[in-house]
Parts: structure tokens; sequence; C-alpha cells
């Protein structure tokens, strides 16, 4: 199964001419490898990344909607890990609704 998860871009910056970027993940950060959305992207938007690569830039809403899916998901028990990284990810978005 291939699962692209949101993440928030926290930094941008270029190597060696390749667009890459610190993205976050409910705390969990991670280098990313930005150039299929370097166009499309800015500091505190969300991209669905896949294996080291940003794929897609998503809003928001569709970035909660997504982990409120993975925290469904990880009921299953082949899917267990993703509880954690959902739960988190889906913090700032509560906290922002108080």
């Amino acid at each position: 199964m291939c699962l692209g998860i949101p993440g928030r871009i926290v930094e941008v910056h270029d190597d060696h001419g390749l667009s890459m970027g610190i993205v976050d993940f409910g705390g969990v950060r991670r280098e990313v490898c930005l150039a299929y959305v370097a166009d499309e992207i800015e500091l505190g938007d969300y991209a669905i990344v896949h294996v080291g690569f940003a794929i897609s830039k998503v809003d928001e809403d569709e970035a909660k909607r997504t982990f409120e899916v993975l925290k469904e998901m990880s009921q299953l028990d082949e899917l267990e890990w993703i509880a954690e990284v959902a739960d988190r990810s889906l913090r700032p978005f509560e906290e922002k609704a108080r």
C-alpha cells in the first residue's frame, strides 16, 4: 500500500539547485524534497508527502480531513503506528477551533 501523509512546511532551502525543506508531521520533522511543488508552496502550507517527496499541495481543511481518516485507519492492527502522528497532527486544528 502506498501512503501519502500531509505535513506542514516549516522550512524551505536550496540544496545544490534542488528545492528541499523541513516538513512537520505532528511534531516529527523530516527533510523532504520539494521539487515537485516548489512553484506552489510557501512556509506554513501543507503538502502530501510520499517516501520523502512532496507530491502535491493541499489546503488546511484537506490536511485535517486526511489526518482524521488516518486516525480512523490506525484502528487497523497493521496501521497502529500512525495513530500517534494523526493525533499530534490534529491538535493544532482542535486548538484553532476553541
